[in-house]
This record gives structure tokens, C-alpha cells and sequence, in this order.
């Protein structure tokens, strides 16, 4: 994991600059429209190593259809800073990144040990494996068939695109539990003839090759929105400056603190429960949490690191808070960036090491609980930082998303 840069402001003209709200605002519409693009350029070279690996399946073309799965994932998570708040954003962010999953509604499962959402009808659907789907034919899976099939018969659970179906096709169920070990679906799945194991290899490269081209598809669209000629952009452009930080400074705190610390951490060590795990199949949930916490951190500091190493740097609200003398309240927040990424990283190191998060949620860890709470406990820090953010940039309380939350 690369080291926290030393953060400066942009320019040393920009320290005797006028900083305006607005000029915060541009910022944060250029870091999204730069993350979303990045993001769709690793999803590309995903979608690439998938086609290799469906025509010509291997151990090799296996591993890096896997890889470039991984490769994908961090500029991905990092725009999840942009869900809260915006509509654009969060009402199409689920066909991208939602989990749970109930797999069995895609393909086969260890029936003794796999569980699924009780009623849930789709669960066991099998869509690999099966034509007919409650009262629907399938012939060929495309695109447009799988996101007719997401959250088949109205459950959250049935996910059938995304980056998570993509996962669980490339490495199949982790059988492991607590154990070392993730997810190890054989190249076989996707042999021809006599090769294939598990019945329907074609029919499953039909659908690996379908939902890749779909996540590809919704990210060029993603990529539209915030591109300088885009409707969104448009729209943010003109609209009150304090209205857009206000979504900006609700989106950083809600991905914090609801979801990262709560929802993704929280949750799952409370439960002790490896499917609430977000990254459940591959086991790179720290990796997949790590970079949620920089995507909120990138908006404070104006600043994006893309697959390539280059750095984008544009105004963020640490220069805003610089400008208007705000020294004590930039000195706090820096701390509180710095230790969330250090309780982060250390979740991360702890995986490297041979300890990832399916097992630092595991009953009687205190050494897994401990490094879990540090993290939440600082992502809470973190948000109180961000609250008195928001009230130093004017706005006195942040407006409440449609159920009443504001964080």
C-alpha cells in the first residue's frame, strides 16, 4: 500500500488565491467524472481478459480474468463517494456493486452449506443451469436479460449483474468460512466438450461475457454524466454551490459512517457473519474497504490517484478551509484522514499477512475485533471532522436524504 502523500495546496499562488465554493464544486465534479473514468477503463480490461478466458479457458486465462477483476475494484469503490446524495448516482448504482447476493440464483451451489433469504423463490433459480425462470423463458443471456433479472421477484438478494456476479462466476463460492481460503471454481467451468465441469459452460461464459459487457455499458454511461459535455455535469453547474457541497459533504459522511463503519464493518463483526462480507468470493474486502475510505478522503484533499500512478489534482475543501484561515479545523481533519487510513491499512497488511476479513470477523478473534473497532471507531472520528466541515463552509446542517438520514 502506497504511503500518504504529503498534502499541500495546489499551487503556492493558489495560498494568496481566492478559493470560492464554486471553485470546490468544479473540483468535485472533475474528480468524479476522472474516477468514473478510470473505473470504466479498468472494467474494459476486465471485460478483455473475460473474452480471453471464455475462448480459450485455462488455469492462466482463469488467473487473469481474476486479476483484472481485482485491478477493477479500487477505482470503483473509491466513486462510491458520489452514491449519497446524488440520484444519478445511487438510483444505478445497483445493478454495479450491490451485495449480499444469493449465487444460487446464478449458477450451481454447495447445496448442503449454502443458505439464501427465506422466501426467496430466486435463490435457487440457477439461471446458468435453468431456461425457465418463475414464469420467464431464457434462451441466450445478454445484457438486457440480466438487468431484466435483477432483484428477480422484487428480493434485494436476487443479484444478477454486477461487479459481485462477475466475482462469484470467476471464483465460485468461498466454502471456507472462517478458514483460510476463498472462493476456487475450476477453469473447467468454462471448458468445451468433454472438459466442462458442472454442466453449461458455454451458458455460463454466455452469461460471464454478458454481465461484463453490462458493467462496461453502465460506466460509459457513469462516464457521460460527468464528462464535460455531460447532463449531469450540466445540471450540478448550475445549481447553488451550497446545494452541491451539501451533497458532496453528505455523500463523504454517509459512505463513512452508515456504510463503510456500519453496514460493511460494523455489521458483519457484530454477526460474526462472512456473508455480509462485501467482497465475500475473492476475499478482498480490505482492499475494497481501504479504497471506499480514500474515495472520501480524495474530496477533502482534491485529489486522484489513477490505475496508471498519475495523480489528478484539482480544488478541494481542505484548500477552501485553508483560504478562509480555518488552520485548527484542517490540522483536525488531516489527523483524522491519516488515522482512518492507518486503522485501514492495517486491515490490509493483516491480510497480506495471511488474515483477511472473513477471518478477523471470526468468533473469539480479539486480535481481528480490535484492528475492526480501531478502524470504525476512526471512520466515526472522521465523520464528526466532516460535520464540522460542513459547518465551516456554511452549512449549518446538512439536508436529510429522502428517509430522514443524514448520515
Amino acid at each position: 500500500m502506497k504511503p500518504l502523500l504529503a498534502v499541500t495546496l495546489l499551487t503556492a499562488s493558489l495560498a494568496s488565491a481566492e478559493v470560492t465554493k464554486q471553485d470546490v464544486v468544479t473540483g468535485y465534479i472533475d474528480l468524479a467524472y476522472t474516477n468514473y473514468s478510470d473505473a470504466l477503463a479498468t472494467a474494459e480490461s476486465l471485460q478483455s481478459a473475460v473474452k480471453t478466458l471464455v475462448k480459450t479457458p485455462s488455469e492462466s486465462t482463469l488467473a487473469a480474468a481474476k486479476n483484472a477483476w481485482l485491478a477493477a475494484r479500487p477505482s470503483y469503490q473509491q466513486s462510491e463517494v458520489f452514491r449519497f446524495g446524488n440520484g444519478v448516482v445511487d438510483d444505478w448504482e445497483g445493478q454495479l456493486n450491490a451485495w449480499p447476493l444469493d449465487e444460487g440464483l446464478i449458477d450451481y451451489v454447495d447445496t448442503e452449506s449454502y443458505e439464501y433469504e427465506l422466501g426467496n423463490d430466486g435463490g435457487t433459480a440457477n439461471i446458468v443451469n435453468n431456461k425457465t425462470i418463475g414464469d420467464l423463458k431464457i434462451s441466450r443471456l445478454t445484457p438486457e436479460t440480466l438487468a431484466g433479472l435483477n432483484e428477480f421477484s422484487g428480493s434485494e438478494a436476487n443479484v444478477a449483474t454486477g461487479y459481485h456476479a462477475i466475482e462469484f462466476l470467476l471464483w465460485g463460492q468461498d466454502l471456507n468460512g472462517h478458514n483460510p481460503g476463498a472462493g476456487n471454481r475450476p477453469y473447467t467451468d468454462y471448458a468445451k466438450g468433454k472438459d466442462c465441469t458442472h454442466g453449461n459452460c458455454k451458458r455460463r461464459g454466455q452469461y460471464l461475457l454478458a454481465a461484463t459487457e453490462l458493467l462496461v455499458n453502465d460506466l460509459e454511461y457513469m462516464v457521460d454524466q460527468w464528462s464535460p459535455e455531460g447532463d449531469y455535469r450540466a445540471e450540478l453547474l448550475n445549481t447553488d454551490a451550497n446545494v452541491v457541497l451539501n451533497k458532496m459533504l453528505f455523500g463523504m459522511g454517509s459512505l463513512a459512517l452508515g456504510e463503510l463503519a456500519g453496514e460493511r464493518i460494523k455489521v458483519a463483526l457484530t454477526a460474526n457473519s462472512t456473508e455480509d462480507e462485501h467482497d465475500c468470493f475473492s476475499d478482498n474486502t480490505h482492499n475494497s474497504h481501504f479504497y471506499n475510505a480514500q474515495g472520501i478522503a480524495n474530496l477533502y484533499f482534491g485529489r486522484y490517484e489513477n490505475a496508471q500512478g498519475e495523480t489528478i489534482q484539482v480544488v478541494g475543501l481542505r484548500d477552501y478551509l485553508l483560504i478562509q484561515g480555518q488552520n485548527s479545523l484542517v490540522n483536525e481533519a488531516d489527523n483524522a484522514f491519516a488515522n482512518t487510513r492507518s486503522a485501514l491499512d492495517a486491515i490490509v497488511r493483516s491480510a497480506q499477512n495471511g488474515t483477511p476479513f472473513d477471518q478477523l470477523i471470526a468468533p473469539g478473534n480479539a486480535e481481528g475485533k480490535n484492528l475492526l473497532n480501531a478502524a470504525i471507531t476512526n471512520l466515526v472520528t472522521e465523520t464528526a471532522a466532516i460535520e464540522q466541515i460542513a459547518q465551516a463552509v456554511g452549512l449549518t446542517q446538512l439536508t436529510p436524504d429522502d428517509a430522514g438520514h443524514v448520515f
